[in-house]
């Protein structure tokens, strides 16, 4: 199966409200994670960092506030980015709130979750911190469910590779 589309023809809104082209991370992994403030998984912050901290040099880390899941990201933009700094001093790249799933599925979600677009997989997203991996060269590589830890070595065996 081929790649319709690649990840870099789109753009996100980041949490500030600036506009952000995929094509700006071309050459690096890139890393998506559907996140909320008020879920069991959200400790995962930490490991978050921890991964952007030792690895923000080849692996471009993404969070996507979801509420989709439980009501369990319900606040603004403002309040997200307050309590991701203050509580576990987040410094990756966060967007602005969106669907990733349904009719309202924002397109990066769409290319993650389908394999017409990616190439590779058709993924449903269960839960809040769904993780997907991206090489440098904009290849899906794999997705991970909520419980897999971002230090986890099933995704850290992808950093090793260049």
């Amino acid at each position: 199966m081929t790649q319709e589309k690649s990840i870099y023809n789109y753009s996100f809104t980041s949490i500030d409200g600036e506009s952000v082209s995929m094509e700006s991370f071309r050459g690096k992994k890139l890393f998506f994670i559907n996140v909320a403030s008020n879920c069991g998984f959200t400790e995962q912050y930490i490991e978050l960092q921890e991964l952007h901290q030792l690895h923000g040099e080849q692996l471009v880390i993404l969070g996507f506030p979801c509420d989709q899941f439980g009501g369990q990201e319900p606040g603004t933009e403002e309040q997200i980015k307050g309590f991701c700094q203050k509580k576990y001093g987040v410094e990756f790249l966060m967007a602005s709130k969106i669907d990733v799933k349904g009719e309202q599925q924002h397109p990066i979600y769409r290319w993650l979750t389908n394999a017409d677009l990616n190439g590779v997989e058709s993924t449903n997203i269960a839960w809040n911190f769904t993780k997907f991996l991206v090489d440098e060269k904009g290849n899906y590589i794999e997705s991970f469910i909520s419980r897999v830890n971002p230090m986890s070595e099933d995704i850290l065996k992808h950093l090793e590779k260049s």
